[in-house]
């Protein structure tokens, strides 16, 4: 976190909220970029109504829980209010872990409610798919319902209505934003405001599998018939370059297969390749569907049988049951000149078991690809 070291301790759960901090594995939980920019909207919003800047300001969050939120710079002018509040994600690896979220509320004419705008560093939307139509600033429903009851609140206190602009800023969101997957879904300019419960749960991966279903969503609102899922980004490289797939068409689910598959299967196109790694989809092959190491591991016995299967004699399966991973038990396999049929087997694994996660859903194509990006095998329908 850098120079916000110091902020750690300035947001953190009310006395009276009874869920806490830390999570069931010991790690302290953050807050989305939703909640911050609804505790800097608030605070802005009673600095332009009173005068003066509440701090902390406390915020109700969307399951009833408390969350207080100390404000930074703010500045009050005559006809608006700013204030800045530092995102504390906790023990997750956000890449907004210690960005500023800024909010500057703007009164507007009697009637227009609570307005938004995308400030510097917030994108905007471009592609349709996404909660949140073209045109429109990247900041998804709940944090706009989150914000507009804060506000409506305050207003209520105040004897007013709360018609307002909302601009919501974070200053390095374009530069944070090329470390997401908004380029990919058409937002442009900077980062999304999201969040659903306001609370950041350490390595719970959501924000990735809902990366993940904003591409498919965007891919069939665009017409986008075949998307692929990739474990990484030579994976990317090789798929992309296979097909010949427009980027927006390649999603990249990284470990999550089992959270792309269900998701294609609830919504449906008409053709979906999977590309990988040898290790990564020798586990999908056997049935996995997360597959990062922590989760699942390689067994390597069953990639001996594998190799016995296609011809490998009795010493080469024994060198491959001693092996200590997937890529050793490749080495031996290709050493033996029965790389290629391996790699076909586990492509063939990987397929059907993909088949049978979308019953029907979409046809599917595998490809194993190398480090080196080279297509090691495919198998398709």
């Amino acid at each position: 976190m850098g120079g916000y070291d110091g902020w750690m301790e300035d947001t953190s759960f009310n006395e009276d909220q009874d869920t806490g901090r830390l999570n069931g594995a010991g790690l302290r939980r953050g807050w989305t970029t939703g909640a911050c920019a609804t505790a800097a909207a608030k605070g802005a919003y009673e600095a332009l109504l009173s005068g003066t800047f509440p701090n902390p300001v406390t915020i109700r969050l969307p399951r009833g829980q408390r969350a207080e939120f100390r404000l930074i710079k703010p500045e009050l002018g005559t006809h608006s209010a700013t204030a800045t509040v530092i995102k504390d994600a906790g023990d997750d690896p956000d890449v907004t872990h210690g960005a500023e979220i800024s909010c500057t509320v703007t009164p507007c004419q009697s009637g227009a409610g609570v307005q938004f705008a995308a400030g510097p560093g917030v994108g905007t939307v471009t592609l349709p798919g996404l909660p949140i139509p073209p045109g429109e600033p990247a900041i998804n429903p709940k944090p706009r319902e989150m914000i507009t009851g804060a506000l409506t609140e305050i207003a209520a206190e105040f004897g007013v209505r709360a018609d307002v602009l909302v601009t919501v800023s974070i200053p390095d969101g374009v530069a944070l934003a090329e470390k997401t997957a908004n380029p990919r879904l058409g937002i442009v300019g900077g980062l999304s405001v999201l969040g659903t419960t306001g609370v950041v749960i350490p390595y719970s991966c959501a924000s990735w599998i809902h990366s993940i279903h904003r591409a498919v969503d965007v891919a069939r609102a665009t017409g986008i018939d075949h998307v692929a899922g990739a474990t990484g980004r030579t994976s990317e490289t090789a798929v992309e370059s296979h097909h010949g797939l427009e980027t927006r068409a390649v999603i990249d689910m990284g470990d999550f297969a089992g959270a792309l598959l269900k998701y294609v299967r609830a919504h449906p196109v008409l053709r979906l390749t999977i590309a990988g790694g040898f290790g990564k989809l020798s586990k999908l092959a056997e049935g996995h569907m997360d597959l990062h190491s922590s989760r699942s591991s390689v067994d390597v016995g069953a990639l001996a049988e594998k190799l016995a299967h296609v011809g490998a004699a009795p010493g080469i399966v024994a060198a491959a049951r001693s092996a200590v991973s997937a890529g050793a038990v490749l080495v031996i396999a290709q050493e033996a000149g029965l790389g290629e049929a391996l790699c076909a087997h586990i492509a063939r694994g990987s397929r059907e078991v993909c088949r049978a996660a979308l019953a029907g859903a979409a046809d599917v194509d595998v490809l194993v690809v190398a480090r080196d990006g080279t297509v090691l095998s495919y198998v398709g329908p």
